[in-house]
């Protein structure tokens, strides 16, 4: 990675200077020879560091990824040579700005990420500072263990970022913050000591002894009391005699200044064997708020809380509702589990607590299920509150207040006031039975005006809650956001301890400067600063973002940091965002990492190319399209739409790669390419030629060129219907789009789709003969978007008589329906055929559930497995589909994830080995894993071929496994998935006792 010609340091004590490329060079050069691990100074390396999950952004020098604490060692030692400050950085979802890069960040996720061992007999754990919570949930899990401590972002964030913020999560009430479960840490300072610390002063740093006993008395009467959850500043109180002198539990909280962990012992608790979840509605939070302490001394695991702006902000954001569970009546809910050894147990007391409880409405769910759903609403609240109920934007800041419990209800009445004094709106939600409340405001944080009105606002907040007894932070760290109110909580006395503190473990200023001792003011280093005042010319309309549409810095400020993408290996489960994560863990190939590149190309310090930018084409070449951030990120990143609108900038007037003159134009060649498809699937039949083909147009060398259809779909539905005269009634007809994939490629699937669709009693028609018609998906996904407008115009004049039928369209392609969903009226937002076009677009299951309600579908009876498309579900949904697979009697569970070919990504040259390990992320293996006779289905033409190679299975459309149920049509059918497979290719087979099925040839 090529070196910055200069950049931005920062010196020991905050302060922002210009350094010049060789003192960079310099420092480079020596970490590369002093550091094992992997260190980087390029742009791309330093972009994706600037942020975290804050408002805040600062630019570092370089960063490092030490491969083991003798590496974290030498990179303090060389720094500290250099002068040049560290921050230590774990999945960067801090909320307060305590993670952003400065100096050199040290990324201590990539190596330093294991649990090194667990005692299940003491309850006991020694891990890395990078490994990530569920892995270590995962590990405690088979001893009937857990780590209490569960932030929101439990899937990705790491023990040594929940050390370094003393986090806690929903469990809390039970299990207390992190510092509670922490039994000692080995710690490095940046004077280059090597500490151990637990209980007494056996490896405190020289000093701090003297300071702690010189300081008594403001020590036991500067800290609230009655508080759960008191964050802020540092753990001083800790060291007190009567506390027991804790080192490590001082240490927990101090958000990076004071030294860095390479190792953790923490405590583990006792895991419920069953849990259930007692769901309690009241009229507002406030009341919520005032019945949360009350039951406390029945034993809840958790108590949560949220108000009704909260749920109706889940449907806010990219055009419709996100659904999710029915919640009891009421304007707020409190949510407490309940744990047991049996299932009855937990529900019994989760009984107790409904009873207890006085609701206005209450439910008790027991089911897994129903609990993961509800929990879903409460764990993406961190991203969903950034945007309120009419689609504005909310913003951290005034983030994680705790107040005790009991005072929690008229803390709320009094916030509410004040954000309505200062013409403010927010979204509380929390862990009320601790008396925690996080809250996204909508601050204007880019005017001159609005930064002031958040400086004045974040004054009057911290007095007020001061004045209810509490604290700054009750779980996320001060950071940059809250520091600098440290004196209103604790006077002058206290800060000026805190300063001292922090000069007995870094008296030369190097760790985490700006935070914490000697702040940065909260109104600095806010990262919408940087970004352009006037809107970006596009081609996409973003109706969403931005307060009249269009604006494409709003769409990338979407991405507020939580990284929900940032989930890979043991902790990845079930999900479809982001497939090229999951198989690479790059941060670069996130969801979060191309937002924070797109923003940083936007603001053009650290990415200087703008559009040209070669190190955002490399971080978007792996981008899968597959649209899973569209749904599954908690505030709606489009990162298909983004990457189609930077290669549509990117290589404006410029040549493009071969790939997108041959699998960009797929519809072109295809249609070209028809009356030759005998004569072309011959040659493709000869290696020579073939290769030289797919050298010629970019493809894979390890792909096989697919074969075309001797007969086009078509051409089948001319002669099927030859003779005929349809008469189309209104609610039992449908019109079927013509994919290029079912036309050209996959035209079974069509033939399938009629064939049900007519036993159904649905009239059928197609667009008139010469009239072809695109939906432009080869041209989006290649960022041909000029192109694409033209052929969306085109086919648009084409279907405005079909239109006016006003009949359904049914798209059995999930890509070609989703692109016909969304990216047609998005790029052409002044055309309102497009909209009617878009709001017709069916999948195979609804058309048959909205124009047959009462067919009964062949019985088949038998176990399905495979893959809902990744467009389905980020898109259009399969709900339809599930309810026509159980009619159909075909059971079990399709899995979510991508299959990794992604329409043209699979093929491209240099793409092969991610797109067979997306593959074998979930759907292979569910495959494998599946019984003798298991239908594999797969509705998307690239699944179908992902799953025959490399696969080596035959899957099908659920039309085509339909249609060979009807009565007498089995035999007129073809047997395979379609015509450019292989013949033969079995669906599961009897299970080898050494490993995935026998696969005949």
């Amino acid at each position: 990675m090529a070196e910055p010609d200069t950049h931005t340091a920062t010196t020991p004590t905050g302060a922002t200077t210009s350094a010049a490329a060789p003192a960079a060079t310099a420092l480079a050069r020596a970490l590369r020879a002093a550091v094992r691990g992997e260190v980087e100074f390029g742009a791309a390396a330093r972009a994706l560091t600037t942020m975290d999950a804050s408002n805040y952004r600062r630019v570092p020098v370089g960063v490092v990824a030490p491969r083991d604490a003798a590496d974290v060692a030498a990179a303090l030692a060389v720094c500290r040579e250099h002068g040049v400050p560290v921050v230590p950085r774990g999945a960067g979802t801090s909320i307060a700005g305590n993670a952003t890069g400065v100096g050199v960040v040290l990324d201590l996720t990539r190596h330093l990420r294991s649990v090194v061992s667990l005692d299940a007999e003491a309850r006991t754990a020694v891990v890395q500072p990078g490994v990530v919570l569920d892995d270590l949930r995962a590990a405690a899990r088979p001893y009937g263990l857990t780590f209490g401590p569960d932030p929101s972002t439990h899937s990705r964030c790491t023990l040594g970022g929940m050390i370094g913020n003393n986090a806690c999560g929903s469990h809390s009430v039970a299990w207390g913050t992190t510092a509670d479960n922490v039994r000692e840490l080995s710690v490095m300072t940046y004077g280059g000591d090597t500490l151990r610390l637990g209980r007494g002063w056996d490896g405190a740093p020289a000093g701090l002894r003297e300071l702690v006993e010189g300081s008594l008395a403001p020590l036991r009467t500067g800290f609230p009391a009655g508080l759960p959850r008191l964050i802020s500043g540092y753990a001083l109180n800790a060291l007190l005699p009567e506390a027991g002198t804790d080192l490590a539990r001082a240490f927990c909280g101090s958000e990076g200044t004071l030294g860095v962990v390479t190792e953790a012992s923490v405590r583990l608790v006792e895991a419920p064997a069953a849990r259930a979840l007692a769901v309690l509605g009241y009229p507002d939070e406030s009341a919520a708020a005032e019945a949360a302490a009350g039951l406390l001394p029945y034993g809840p695991l958790t108590v949560e809380g949220m108000a009704e702006d909260l749920v109706r902000t889940r449907g806010a954001g990219r055009g419709g509702t996100r659904g999710g569970p029915e919640l009891p009546g009421g304007g707020a809910w409190l949510f407490v589990e309940t744990g047991g050894a049996t299932p009855a147990e937990a529900r019994a007391a989760a009984m107790t607590v409904l009873g207890a409880a006085d609701p206005l409405d209450g439910t008790v769910v027991d089911d897994p299920a129903g609990q993961r759903a509800l929990w879903r609403v409460r764990e993406d609240a961190a991203g969903t509150a950034t945007r309120m109920p009419d689609g504005s934007e909310a913003w951290p800041g005034w983030e994680d207040c705790a107040v005790p419990p009991a005072r929690l209800g008229p803390y709320l009445r009094d916030f509410r006031t004040l954000l309505s004094e200062h013409g403010l709106r927010g979204t509380p939600y929390g862990h009320f039975g601790d008396g925690c409340i996080h809250v996204r405001i909508d601050f204007d944080l880019i005017s001159g005006d609005g930064v002031r009105r958040f400086r004045e606002f974040s004054r009057e907040a911290a007095a007020l809650v001061v004045a209810h007894g509490g604290s700054l932070s009750g779980e996320h760290g001060d950071g940059l956001a809250r520091s600098e109110l440290l004196t209103t909580m604790y006077g002058d006395e206290l800060t000026g301890l805190f300063r001292r503190f922090k000069d007995v473990w870094d008296p030369a200023g190097g760790m985490n400067p700006g935070v914490l001792a000697r702040p940065a003011a909260l109104d600095e280093n806010l990262r919408f600063s940087v970004l352009p005042r006037e809107r970006v010319e596009v081609a996409f309309g973003y109706p969403h973002d931005g307060p009249r549409g269009g604006d494409f810095s709003a769409a990338v400020r979407r991405c507020v940091g939580v990284a929900k993408c940032r989930v890979a290996g043991p902790s990845s489960g079930p999900g479809v965002m982001c497939p090229s994560y999951r198989a690479t863990g790059e941060e670069q190939h996130s969801t979060r990492g191309r937002a924070r590149l797109l923003h940083e190309m936007l603001a053009g310090e650290v990415v200087t190319d703008g559009w040209r930018s070669e190190e955002v084409r490399e971080a978007l070449d792996l981008c899968l399209s597959c649209k899973g951030c569209r749904s599954d990120c908690p505030v709606g990143v489009d990162m298909a739409t983004y990457k189609a609108e930077f290669l549509h900038h990117h290589y404006k007037g410029r040549r493009r790669p071969a790939a997108h003159y041959t699998m960009g134009r797929l519809p072109e060649w295809l249609r070209a390419a028809a009356p030759l498809a005998r004569a072309l699937n011959a040659a493709a039949g000869v290696p020579p030629l073939a290769g030289l083909a797919k050298r010629l147009g970019g493809i894979a060398p390890e792909r096989t060129i697919p074969r075309l259809a001797p007969e086009p779909f078509g051409r089948w539905m001319r002669r099927h219907t030859k003779g005929r005269a349809e008469v189309l009634a209104r609610d039992r007809s449908a019109i079927l789009w013509p994919d290029t994939f079912t036309e050209h490629l996959s035209p079974s699937v069509g033939r399938a789709a009629v064939r049900v669709m007519e036993a159904a009693g649905i009239g059928v028609v197609l667009p008139p003969q010469g009239r072809r018609v695109c939906c432009g998906l080869t041209y989006v996904s290649t960022g041909q978007l000029d192109r694409a407008r033209t052929v969306m115009r085109r086919t648009l004049d084409r279907m405005e008589p079909l239109l006016d039928l006003d009949l359904p369209v049914v798209v059995l392609e999930p890509s070609c329906a989703a692109t016909l969903t969304t990216d047609l009226p998005e790029l052409l937002g002044d055309d309102p055929r497009a909209e009617r076009l878009a709001a017709s677009v069916r999948t195979f299951a609804q058309a048959l559930e909205e124009c047959a309600p009462d067919w009964a579908p062949p019985r088949i009876d038998r176990p399905v497995t495979g893959q809902t498309h990744c467009h389905q579900h980020a898109v259009l949904g399969d709900a339809a589909e599930r309810r026509l697979r159980e009619r159909a009697g075909l059971t079990g569970e399709l899995t979510g994830g991508c299959c990794g070919l992604a329409g043209n990504f699979g093929f491209e040259r240099g793409h092969y080995e991610v797109s067979t390990a997306c593959a074998e992320d979930q759907l292979l293996p569910a495959v494998r894993a599946a019984e003798p006779g298991t239908v594999v289905l797969a509705d998307g033409y690239s699944c179908r071929t992902q799953l025959a190679e490399p696969g080596g299975y035959r899957a099908r459309h659920l039309a085509e496994v339909l249609a060979e149920g009807l009565p007498g049509l089995s035999e007129a059918l073809p047997a395979g998935p379609s015509e450019m497979l292989p013949a033969g290719l079995p669906e599961v087979l009897p299970r080898s006792p050494e490993g995935p099925p026998d696969v005949r040839s």
